[in-house]
Parts: structure tokens; C-alpha cells; sequence
């Protein structure tokens, strides 16, 4: 009797067994090689949304924290404030005490890092106080503002006020700078830094121009809604960022 299977037969069955075989191994393969890439990009999008906006506060004493503790400096108590609100941020403290417009100019490069993810411009009360011709100042904070622009960078614009001292065309020219400024270049505004602790004692220094720390603590609670406002322009920024 002649076997039920001859030899090209059994070769043949072979070939179509391990045709389908092949087959589903590719398959299995892609599947594999396609979730694994899928789950790289997932845990590459989860650690970005997971790592903290990072907020630049560059400015003069005001914002370096002249005559307070460090902890009790504007960037130290908004991200303590903005963290009890669920905020994931740190806020970092890119201030100099006797800055001037010009001068935040020329140390902008280095004091705003590739890892900033916004900033909180606070310039001016140093030019007032100098009198220095608000022409020079606008000219300043134009210029800072547009190296900001050209990096993306949103940006929340917090305004000063001139001392009566220099005469009323001085301080029209002055306080104008910063409305001016935030309209042209479309940012988020704050119209006074000081606003509501400049003549209240009791939030100030002996000099009667830095805020103490319940002074500063004003400042931060008066200007949360701006700073959550940057705060979100800087997540969709990210998340814009994350998609391409």
C-alpha cells in the first residue's frame, strides 16, 4: 500500500503550514515593534507633561526680593501660593537689586534660560527713580520685550508708575510706557506692580518703597489671575510643542 503522504506531499504541506506560520510571526512583530514605539512616545509626551513650568521672574528689587527673607521674596511666595492652588510650577528669582531697564537688557541673554517656560517682566521703578528719560526706557522694554517674542516665550507684563517729583509730562511720558507696550506686543498685563501696598505702611519697608513681606504677599494675591493666565498660555504652548 502506498503511504498516505509521499515525500512531496509532506513538503508541500509544509510549505502551506508555514506560509500562514510566517505570517502571523510578522504580524506579531509589527504589533510588537508598533506598541513599543507607541508607548515610548506616550512616556516621552507623560514626562514632558509632568515636568514643572518653569516661570522666569526678571526684574529689579521688587522681584530679587530687596529687604525680605528668600522665602519671603514675589517668586519664592507666588510659586509657594501658585503650588497650593495645584499649580505644577517653579518660579524662578531672576531679579537684581538696582537694575534698571538697560541693564535687565544687557544681562537678558543669560538670565532667561533655554528652560524658561515664561517670564514675569518687572522693569522701571529704578528708571523713575533715576529719572531717566522715559524715551531711553521705552526704547529698553521694547527691545526686551521683542528678544522675548523672537524666543515664543509668553510673557506677563507687570507695569510702574513715575514719582510725582519729576513734574506731570515726565510721568504721563512714563506710565505709558508699559500700556503702550503690553497693547503693541499683545502680552498679559499687570498695570502696577505696587498696586495697593505702595501707600499703605503697613506692607512697606522703612524706605517707603520696598514691599515687606505681607507687602509682597499683596502683590502675589493681586496678580494670581494674570499669573494663571501665563500659566496656561505656556501649557498649550507645550502641548502644541509635544504634537509636532
Amino acid at each position: 500500500m502506498k503511504p498516505m503522504f509521499g515525500r512531496r506531499n509532506v513538503l508541500a504541506l509544509a510549505q502551506v503550514v508555514s506560509a500562514p506560520a510566517l505570517v502571523n510571526v510578522l504580524v506579531g512583530f509589527l504589533l510588537l515593534a508598533s506598541a513599543t514605539f507607541t508607548s515610548a512616545i506616550f512616556t516621552s509626551t507623560m514626562a514632558e507633561t509632568a515636568k514643572p513650568i518653569r516661570i522666569v521672574a526678571f526684574g529689579d528689587s521688587l522681584s530679587a526680593g530687596y529687604g525680605v527673607r528668600p522665602s519671603q521674596s514675589f517668586p519664592a511666595q507666588l510659586q509657594k501660593e501658585l503650588k497650593a492652588r495645584g499649580h505644577n510650577v517653579i518660579v524662578a528669582n531672576a531679579g537684581v537689586s538696582g537694575d534698571t531697564s538697560a541693564a535687565g537688557l544687557a544681562r537678558l541673554a543669560w538670565a532667561i534660560g533655554d528652560d524658561a517656560d515664561a517670564v514675569i517682566v518687572e522693569f522701571g521703578a529704578n528708571d523713575a527713580l533715576r529719572g531717566i528719560d522715559p524715551k531711553v526706557t521705552r526704547d529698553n522694554m521694547q527691545k526686551i520685550l521683542s528678544k522675548l517674542n523672537e524666543r515664543r516665550l509668553p510673557v506677563l507684563l507687570t507695569g510702574m508708575r513715575a514719582p510725582t517729583n519729576w513734574g506731570d509730562n515726565f510721568a504721563e511720558d512714563f506710565d505709558a510706557i508699559f500700556p503702550d507696550l503690553a497693547k503693541e506686543h499683545s502680552l498679559i498685563f499687570y498695570p502696577f506692580f505696587l498696586d495697593g501696598v505702595i501707600f499703605d505702611a503697613k506692607l512697606n519697608q522703612q524706605d517707603g518703597i520696598h514691599p515687606n513681606s505681607k507687602g509682597v504677599a499683596a502683590i502675589v494675591k493681586a496678580m494670581l489671575p494674570q499669573v494663571e493666565e501665563l500659566i496656561a498660555k505656556a501649557e498649550a504652548k507645550r502641548a502644541t510643542a509635544s504634537k509636532i
